[in-house]
C-alpha cells in the first residue's frame, strides 16, 4: 500500500502515523507546503508573550524524526498543485526549486486545513504590517516585526479563540492592544450573559475592547473603523475566521458540501473512494442538531484521521459527529463550553431551559476558592442535556468535560444528578457544581419555582418591580440594585408584612442560593408569586458593568461588587 497525505499538521500527521501503526510495510509520504510539519497550532500565540520562548519549540517533530522513528517520508516546502483521481497520482511542485513531479498513490488523504480570512474589501489588508497566525512561520514573522520595529500598539481584529489568545499574549508582553469585534460579544460559543464576564476581564487587563465595530482600512500607523474613527496601530493581526482549503479538491471534481467544506461520508471518503479528507477542510455534522457544520479543532481532526486510516485497511468505526467542546485561557480565567448554547437552541427550534449557578469551584475553607459561573442547558420536557458553559479561575474545564461526556452518552438531568464524581476539599465540593446544576435544572424542569434570567433585571428595575435583596445588611451596603428592598435571609420571617402578595416579588442574593431558600420558605408560607433572579447580584454586576461603561446608560446598580 502506498499512502500519500497532503498536509502535515494535526490531521495529516495523524493519518500518516496511524497508517504506519497498522501497516509496517506501507509506503507513507506526507507532503506539506509550509516550512514545518507536526507543529502546535494552538500554542502559537504563546510565543508572543514568551511563555514559549523559542518558536522552534512549537515544532514537535521534524522530517528526519518522521523518517527515523516512523519510516514516514515528510516533504516540506513542497505543494500538491493538482490531484488526478483517474490516474491516481498528484502533481507536486518543489517550492525551493520550482520543479514539478508526479507522485502516485493507492490511497490519498487530504488534510490541508483552513486558511485565515483576509477580506479584500478591507483597504490595506495586504500591507506589511498586517499578519495572520496560522503556522510557525506566521508567528515568527509577527514576533520579528514587533521586535524589529519596537511596536507598542497592536490591533487584533476578531474576538474568537485566536484573536483572544493573541490579545492576551500581546498584553502580557507589555504592548497596548485594541481588540475589534464586529458583533456585540466576543467568544461566540458562549451566550451573551456569560460573555459579559469575559468583557470585564479584558477591560481589567487594559485591552481596548471595541464591540460592534467593523474594520474598513489599514494604514501604516492606524486602522480605520466603519464609524470613521482612526485607532493608532503599528501592527494588525487578522483573526476573523478561517475558510477550508478546498481549491485542490474543487479542481479535481471532489464534491463540496453545503457549508463549503469537502463532502465526506461516514468513513471520511470523498466521492472518489480512494481519496479521504479530514480536519478543518471537511464538512461534518453536529451530533445534537444533525445539521451540517465545520469545526476547526485539533481533537476532532485527530479522531477523524484515525478513522480514515483505519478504513483504508477495512476497519470501521462509529461516526457520531461533533458537539463543539472547547476551552480557552483568558488572563485569570478559564472559559469552556460544549454542545448547544441558547442561540443555537433557538436557531434549531429546541424547546429548552437552563440552570445558571455560581458555586465555588472547591470547598470555601480551602486556599483560593473561586466562583464558578456555570450554565447548564437542557431540553424540555425530556431533561436531556444539550450544552454547558463555564467560567472560573479554577475548575471550569473539568466541569465542561463532564458535561461533554454526558451529552455524548445522551444523558439527562436525572443521570447528571446521580453522577458519582471524585471529591476532595482541594478540588471540588461534596456535591459537585455539575450535580448542583442538575438539581437546579430539575427544579426548573418540574416547575418547583419561577425564575427570570439576569438579562431581564434592567427591565425589572426600569418597570419598578418589587425586588428583595436577601443578602445581609453589610453586603447590601457594598452595592445593590437602586430600587431593591433589603430583607436579609436572617430576618425575612419576622418581616413578612413588608413582602406584598398582590404582585410578583423578585428575590436575589449573591449567587441565587440563599434567595432560592427564601423563595421556598415564602411559598410554604402562602406567597405564590415569588420569582428567583438567575445569577443574582454577581451575575447582575457582570451584565451591567460592561454596558454601563461603554454605552453611558443609566446605572441600575449603586456599586459593583465582584467579590
Amino acid at each position: 500500500m502506498k499512502v500519500v497525505v497532503i498536509g502535515g499538521v494535526a490531521g495529516g500527521a495523524s493519518v500518516a502515523a496511524r497508517v504506519r501503526r497498522i501497516d509496517e510495510s506501507a509506503e507513507v509520504i506526507m507532503i506539506e507546503r509550509g516550512h514545518h510539519v507536526s507543529f502546535s497550532n494552538c500554542a502559537l500565540p504563546f510565543h508572543l508573550s514568551g511563555i514559549i520562548d523559542d518558536s522552534e519549540k512549537l515544532v514537535l517533530m521534524d522530517p528526519n524524526e518522521f523518517a527515523t522513528k516512523y519510516k514516514i517520508e515528510a516533504r516540506v516546502q513542497q505543494e500538491v498543485v493538482k490531484i488526478n483521481p483517474e490516474e491516481k497520482n498528484v502533481t507536486v511542485k518543489n517550492l525551493l526549486t520550482g520543479e514539478t513531479y508526479t507522485e502516485s498513490y493507492d490511497k490519498l488523504a487530504l488534510a490541508p486545513g483552513a486558511s485565515a480570512i483576509k477580506p479584500k474589501s478591507i483597504k490595506g489588508v495586504d500591507k506589511d504590517n498586517v499578519f495572520i497566525v496560522k503556522n510557525v512561520t506566521d508567528i515568527q514573522k509577527l514576533q520579528g516585526y514587533l521586535e524589529a520595529n519596537n511596536v507598542q500598539e497592536v490591533s487584533v481584529i476578531g474576538g474568537g479563540f485566536i484573536g483572544l489568545e493573541v490579545a492576551e499574549n500581546l498584553i502580557e508582553a507589555g504592548r497596548k492592544v485594541h481588540l475589534v469585534e464586529g458583533t456585540d460579544q466576543i467568544m461566540q460559543p458562549v451566550d451573551f450573559d456569560m460573555a459579559q464576564i469575559l468583557h470585564k476581564e479584558l477591560m481589567d487587563h487594559n485591552v481596548d475592547l471595541r464591540l460592534g465595530e467593523i474594520l474598513v482600512e489599514v494604514k501604516d500607523d492606524a486602522i480605520v473603523l466603519q464609524t470613521g474613527e482612526e485607532i493608532k496601530s503599528e501592527a494588525v493581526v487578522m483573526a476573523i475566521g478561517v475558510a477550508p482549503e478546498t481549491k485542490l479538491a474543487r479542481e479535481c471534481g471532489i464534491e463540496i458540501g453545503e457549508t463549503g467544506g469537502i463532502l465526506v461520508n461516514h468513513n471520511y471518503q470523498t466521492n472518489y473512494p480512494d481519496i479521504y479528507a479530514v480536519g478543518d477542510v471537511i464538512e461534518t455534522f453536529h451530533k445534537l442538531t444533525g445539521d451540517k457544520t465545520k469545526l476547526a479543532l485539533a481533537g476532532p481532526a485527530q479522531r477523524q484521521a484515525r478513522a480514515a486510516a483505519d478504513h483504508m485497511y477495512g476497519k470501521y468505526h462509529n461516526n457520531n459527529g461533533v458537539i463543539g467542546s472547547s476551552c480557552i485561557h483568558l488572563f485569570d480565567l478559564t472559559v469552556a463550553n460544549t454542545g448547544l448554547n441558547e442561540k443555537m437552541c433557538q436557531k434549531y427550534n429546541f424547546k429548552y431551559d437552563f440552570a445558571y449557578i455560581i458555586p465555588n469551584d472547591k470547598v470555601g475553607l480551602m486556599p483560593n476558592p473561586h466562583p464558578l459561573f456555570l450554565k447548564l442547558i437542557f431540553e424540555v420536557p425530556t431533561g436531556r442535556i444539550l450544552g454547558g458553559q463555564a467560567i472560573s479561575k479554577g475548575g471550569a474545564d473539568k466541569r465542561i468535560d463532564v458535561l461533554a461526556a454526558m451529552i455524548t452518552m445522551g444523558a439527562t438531568l436525572e443521570d447528571l444528578k446521580e453522577l458519582e464524581l471524585c471529591y476532595s476539599p482541594y478540588y471540588s465540593t461534596a456535591k459537585d457544581p455539575v450535580n448542583h446544576a442538575a438539581l437546579v435544572g430539575l427544579n426548573i424542569l418540574h416547575e418547583d419555582f419561577k425564575k427570570v434570567p439576569v438579562s431581564k433585571v434592567r427591565e425589572l428595575v426600569e418597570n419598578d418591580a418589587f425586588i428583595v435583596d436577601v443578602r445581609e445588611k453589610d453586603e447590601f451596603e457594598e452595592g445593590h440594585l437602586i430600587n431593591a428592598v433589603n430583607i436579609p435571609m436572617s430576618e425575612f420571617r419576622d418581616r413578612l408584612d413588608e413582602i406584598p402578595k398582590d404582585r410578583p416579588v423578585y428575590v436575589h442574593c449573591r449567587s441565587s442560593q440563599r434567595s432560592y431558600n427564601v423563595l421556598l420558605a415564602l411559598q410554604g408560607l402562602g406567597f405564590d408569586n415569588i420569582v428567583n433572579i438567575d445569577g443574582s447580584f454577581m451575575g447582575i454586576c457582570y451584565n451591567e458593568y460592561f454596558l454601563d461603561q461603554t454605552t453611558g446608560r443609566d446605572k441600575i446598580v449603586t456599586e459593583y461588587n465582584f467579590d
